[in-house]
């Protein structure tokens, strides 16, 4: 059993299917069953009956789960179709964009962000201390 190379919340492209070309965000993932199930995608009708007198039975409409296989992860940095590649990146291991080498994963663009701001701090100072060594 082989992981999937997505996960919940990201924005997917749809390759095969009925819905080829369609754009979505993955809801679940079940990756035991390969599948995920992507919003406004893959849908079908189901028919219900009422199980009590206050519920109301009829037609629904619901999304399906489709094949991981058919969909592909859009780069929010780059807004293209990619595949996902795999980097290290402060000892964690973080999906990344073939084709841009932006971070997929919210939470190493939030540790990203965090290492920036360290060096600019860090600028700030020396050039304080620069400034107060030529006044002397």
């Amino acid at each position: 059993m082989a992981k999937l190379s997505v996960k919940r919340g990201d924005k997917v492209l749809i390759l095969a299917g009925k819905d080829n070309g369609k754009t979505g965000k993955i809801l679940v993932s079940y990756p035991k069953e390969n599948r995920v199930l992507v919003e406004g995608v893959n849908i079908i009708t189901k028919a219900k009956k009422p199980k009590s007198a206050q519920e109301k039975g009829g037609i629904f409409k619901e999304e399906a789960p489709i094949d991981a296989s058919n969909v592909m992860v859009i780069c929010p940095a780059c807004g293209k179709a990619t595949r996902v590649a795999h980097s290290i990146i402060d000892d964690k291991k973080v999906r990344t964009c073939k084709k841009c080498g932006a971070s997929l994963d919210v939470k190493a663009k939030k540790v990203a962000k965090k290492e920036k701001s360290k060096p600019k701090a860090e600028k700030q100072t020396q050039a304080v201390k620069t400034d107060e060594e030529t006044q002397e």
